[in-house]
């Protein structure tokens, strides 16, 4: 990425302009974080509900104190361990932080990107990037610029191109701004890892706990109806079925299957990388339906579980 696309980005973003980049997760539609109307504009682009919180990019995380009102020890423990990178800390705001930027909440959520493109943006802004992801409220999340621009077209200002991101799903969210540390949103950072660097168990969200972004029941979805099948209903399935239907599985399609059929990684990591652009391509392949195997019921594949639960409840509707 050039020197001159990165300054041009930052101008824009001092002007309250909206400019999408690309983290390690997915690609984020950035306003700076301080500044209401910029921020206004990210919710009119996407069409995103004024209550649904943005998270705020930093560069380092001794920016984290710019917005927290205190910086617990949890939040120091994780950072130190996990930052830069796909976490992100949910911690009381700062007077200074408006409520525009976090749903009319007294938290905010801030994380510090690894992607070196992003890094380059946020050293060259000086600021805080409010960003969530670079698409329609509700909708798959965008993994390539080209998958901004068919989302936003010119809602955006400027799209800085990054390649595709590493990680491919959201980050994970914890909150630290009770008295104990809970997961919000599972990512590709388990709660095993995370208990591990606290050295206690992470609690899980109640009603109490503050609004995160991608935590609705239906979000992340295809227009076309998508449902989760275990691979013994999806063989019965594609034995019977003449519909224009789609599989997305983790292994060969059978040789008796007269459906169309994407094989996807089998390991989790690499599953979750392909996920968002498999859900893209499908959605625009003119199917009936989407059909996934369910994924494995095991630690290593709970975001991944957890983006797909959300995908099926939300596809084939409008947006919530």
């Amino acid at each position: 990425m050039s020197t001159d696309a990165i300054a041009r980005a930052a101008a824009i973003l001092d002007s309250g302009g909206l400019v999408a980049f690309p983290t390690e997760t997915v690609y984020g539609l950035g306003a700076d974080a301080a500044n209401p109307e910029a921020v206004r504009r990210i919710f009119e682009a996407k069409g995103r509900p004024a209550d649904h919180p943005l998270i705020v990019h930093v560069a380092d995380a001794i920016d984290l104190g710019a917005w927290a009102r205190t910086v617990p020890e949890a939040a120091r423990q994780l950072a130190q361990a996990f930052w830069p990178g796909p976490l992100t800390l949910i911690v009381e705001r700062s007077a200074g932080v408006s409520a525009a930027l976090t749903g009319g909440q007294d938290t905010v959520g801030v994380r510090v990107p690894s992607h070196p493109v992003a890094q380059a943006l946020l050293r060259a802004f000086g600021r805080g990037i409010a960003a969530p992801s670079a698409n329609r409220f509700g909708r798959i999340s965008p993994t390539t610029a080209d998958h901004v621009r068919a989302e936003l077209g010119d809602r955006v200002d400027l799209v800085l191109d990054g390649g595709q991101a590493e990680v491919g799903i959201e980050s994970t969210i914890v909150d630290v701004s009770g008295a104990q540390p809970a997961l919000l949103r599972p990512g590709m950072i388990g709660a095993a890892q995370l208990e591990a660097v606290l050295g206690q168990p992470l609690s899980r969200p109640t009603h109490e706990s503050p609004r995160v972004s991608g935590a609705l029941a239906a979000h992340y979805a295809p227009s076309t109806p998508l449902e989760l099948l275990a691979a013994r209903d999806i063989d019965a399935l594609v034995a019977s079925t003449l519909r224009r239907i789609v599989i997305l599985a983790r292994r060969p399609a059978p040789a008796t299957a007269r459906v169309a059929w994407i094989e996807a990684p089998g390991d989790a990591t690499g599953y979750a990388h392909d996920l968002y652009a498999h859900l893209r391509s499908l959605d625009a392949g003119g199917f009936e339906r989407i059909v996934v195997e369910a994924p494995p019921d095991d630690p290593a594949w709970t975001a991944v579980r957890d983006r797909l639960t959300r995908a099926a409840a939300g596809a084939g509707g409008d947006a919530p």
